[in-house]
């Protein structure tokens, strides 16, 4: 039997919805998990956009699914989809989780070099054009070594475009919109699930602070082992802790 409240699984950046494989297969039966390519990744035919793009393809994907309201579940990047979704239209968003998601004070000095006007776009093709080749080439010849943050790369698909075009678009997007679309949040009704790492190097434990005090209806809980990798280091714990608060919310 599937839940009542589908679940749809948001992918990171650069990524797609193959992130979600391990976490998919330890989910309860009862929950029904949906994980499609953001615009720019994987097979989907949309450029890449803005956070309101992604919102409003995300809403306009969950009408054409005939899902009236659903958990918003974002990893990284994806948690800032899921903050605009949530923004732009709270009456769909029945829950939200952030895995290591994006949010307050989540900028560093690494994010402003990769949006910059001349760096930026000389970085994002010198690394999207190489580093998922390269991430290849290490796992074929090391098939069993540790799942890191660098081999990740090794599964990215852009079928429709440059995936640099889409980074660098997403890297402005941290800069210029986030912060507004937190503020368009104001103190959300909607339950809020917050999992963390406290090692992760690349979003900041303050930000998964910060989240748990903007959502009234928050709960934090801090996880080992998956650093900011969380659903494809310890997908169990992730997919176990998604599955708790569908029962909590259905």
């Amino acid at each position: 039997m599937t839940s009542t409240v589908p679940v749809v699984l948001l992918h990171g950046q650069p990524g797609d919805r193959s992130a979600w494989d391990g976490v998919r297969r330890y989910l309860p039966s009862s929950v029904r998990a949906l994980a499609w390519d953001r615009p720019g990744y994987g097979d989907n035919t949309a450029p890449g956009g803005t956070l309101e793009d992604n919102a409003a393809w995300l809403l306009d994907r969950l009408d054409r699914e005939g899902v009236r309201d659903a958990v918003l579940v974002g990893h990284s990047y994806g948690g800032g989809v899921a903050l605009a979704a949530a923004a732009m239209a709270p009456e769909r968003v029945r829950g939200l989780v952030s895995v290591a998601g994006i949010g307050p004070g989540c900028v560093n000095t690494w994010d402003e070099v990769m949006a910059a006007p001349v760096a930026g776009p000389m970085l994002n093709i010198a690394m999207w054009q190489m580093m998922p080749w390269l991430a290849r080439q290490d796992r074929k010849h090391r098939p069993n070594a540790e799942v890191t943050a660098w081999r990740s790369l090794a599964d990215i698909r852009y079928e429709h475009g440059a995936v640099w075009r889409t980074v660098l678009l997403e890297q402005r997007e941290l800069l210029t919109s986030l912060d507004d679309w937190i503020e368009r949040l104001g103190a959300p009704a909607m339950p809020a699930l917050i999992l963390a790492d406290p090692t992760d190097r690349v979003v900041p434990i303050s930000t998964a602070r910060a989240l748990h005090d903007r959502f009234p209806r928050s709960r934090l809980e801090l996880v080992e082992g998956g650093g900011h990798l969380l659903p494809q280091r310890i997908p169990e714990v992730i997919a176990a802790k998604i599955g708790e608060f569908v029962d909590s919310v259905g």
